[in-house]
């Protein structure tokens, strides 16, 4: 690892490992980047666990309005067009530029690419990479072209706060290693951290996906947006594990079915039926679980005989858990997978405040909407990866003022993640939120993870309506299809209001 250039001026820090951040730092080369990764690279991030693929309108019935029209709906109401259409312009050329960094994309016998069906989808548009290794082979290929760049050079270690300079910027990062704290200024950083499934107990995310970015940039001031919106995958394999391996949505798209251990299919009567949006899915086995159903994915016969070479990633996960889908179904149930909401940003991945920028599933961007459609999260971060690089601006930043750093505490997580499975969940209630913000608050000053999953649990109670992946069994209909913006600031002010409400009524 090459020492820290001290020239602040030129360099960007990038915190993430994942497709988000792999990509800026490669897009911003040759400028100066140092990219600051809490496991070495190629571990810890969600990115090498994404089996299903990346959608991109290459098919020859297929086009980038088509594709925007679909995310749109999946995105219910609150998808921004522009955005939609932006980033699935952006999907061709993406996967060019994967192919020219080595990503060894999935051909048919005329050497065209394998073009797969998801969930919501009106074509077939799932670009994969080793059947249902795609996360795992564009992180490959993207971690050798980083460690083949001269101008990127590569900090393991953890973010724990933001330097910022006299006029109130962001001026850089503090990182700490081996119980060690260390500066790293730079005229830029951006956030690239994923997302928040490991608030959960039951996750298909690493266990380091506490939303450690999110609380950075909320306790730098900066604009949260859509915090409640948490999708949870319609089908983890339900066997025990946690993290919960996952079964790829393509399964369904293949013609792997739904059922319950009579046999009776889960989705029946439902529009779209197994190949509804997720939210409409995950809804549907959550329902039947609480009926007191199990549910399974059925894949027997053909489709899961042929499942070691099509899909041998599930295949192994299956293999573990002693399970044969060819000849046994799969047990299932959904799980926290993936943060609509995130750090409000540009179209230049800007957030509110002076050299900040976030990429990837940390931010909101106006694509997912209140549900992101299959396959659109690592399109997201790779069209984005460039638009920052295209439009960062941050002009060097002024003298950094001194400051102490606060060492958050880590909490109670597992107490977090299960309060969070129960209260903050797939089906959500006043009571049940405003028991959940309770708790949290006490602990969101020195807990990231707390403050985290306050900021979802106050969103959550605050829509009081139901809407994609956010649904609310007293309020079970649309309203006003309008964003939900918040700052660490305005929640501050509240308590502080409620506070002093409570005192003044104390006799």
């Amino acid at each position: 690892m090459n020492a820290i250039s001290p020239n602040a001026a030129d360099r960007v820090v990038v915190v993430g490992g994942g497709v988000a951040g792999l990509s800026v730092a490669l897009r911003l080369a040759p400028r100066p980047v140092t990219l600051l990764s809490a496991s070495p690279l190629g571990l810890g991030t969600a990115t090498g666990w994404a089996q299903g693929g990346i959608a991109a309108a290459v098919g020859a019935d297929d086009a980038a309005a088509l594709h925007a029209a679909d995310t749109e709906a999946a995105g219910a109401g609150l998808t921004e067009p522009d955005v939609a259409l932006r980033v699935a312009q952006e999907g061709p050329a993406l996967i060019d530029w994967l192919v020219r960094i080595g990503v060894p994309f999935d051909r048919t016998g005329d050497g065209a690419l394998a073009l797969g069906l998801e969930a919501a989808h009106g074509r077939r548009r799932i670009v994969r990479s080793g059947g249902d290794a795609t996360g795992a082979r564009v992180l490959e290929g993207l971690v050798r072209a980083v460690l083949a760049t001269p101008s990127i050079e590569v900090v393991t270690a953890r973010a724990c706060d933001l330097l910022r300079d006299t006029n109130g910027a962001v001026a850089g990062i503090v990182a700490e290693r081996d119980g060690a704290l260390f500066r790293i200024p730079a005229r830029a950083v951006v956030l690239a951290t994923g997302g928040v499934g490991a608030l959960y107990a039951a996750t298909t995310n690493p266990p380091g996906a506490v939303g450690r970015g999110l609380a950075l940039a909320a306790r730098a001031g900066a604009v949260m947006r859509d915090m409640e919106f948490v999708q949870f995958h319609p089908t983890a394999i339900a066997t025990g594990s946690d993290p919960m391996p996952l079964a790829t949505e393509a399964l369904r798209g293949e013609g792997a079915r739904l059922i319950d251990e009579t046999g009776a299919p889960v989705m029946a009567g439902v529009a779209g039926g197994d190949l509804a949006p997720r939210d409409v899915v995950a809804r549907g086995i959550f329902q039947a679980l609480q009926r007191g159903r199990t549910v399974y994915l059925d894949a027997r016969g053909t489709l899961g005989a042929a499942m070691p070479t099509r899909f041998p990633t599930v295949a192994g996960l299956c293999a573990a858990a002693g399970i044969d889908p060819a000849v046994q179904p799969i047990p299932v149930r959904p799980a926290a997978h993936y943060h609509m909401g995130g750090v409000k940003v540009d179209a230049h991945g800007a957030t509110s405040v002076a050299g900040l920028y976030a990429c990837g599933e940390v931010s909101s961007t106006g694509l997912h909407g209140a549900n992101r459609l299959a396959s659109n999260s690592l399109l997201e971060g790779l069209a984005y990866a460039r638009f920052i690089a295209d439009g960062l601006d941050a002009p060097p930043p002024a003298a950094i003022v001194p400051q102490a750093v606060t060492v958050r505490t880590s909490g109670d997580l597992p107490a977090i993640r299960t309060l969070m499975d129960r209260q903050v969940g797939v089906v959500r209630d006043a009571a049940g939120l405003a028991g959940a913000v309770a708790a949290l608050t006490p602990e969101a000053e020195s807990c990231d993870a707390a403050l985290v999953a306050l900021l979802i649990a106050r969103g959550a109670l605050e829509r009081q309506e139901s809407r994609g992946a956010h649904w609310r069994s007293d309020y079970p209909h649309l309203a006003a299809p309008v964003h939900t913006e918040t700052a660490l600031t305005e929640l501050r002010a509240a308590q502080s209001g409620r506070e002093t409400a409570k005192e003044a009524l104390t006799p």
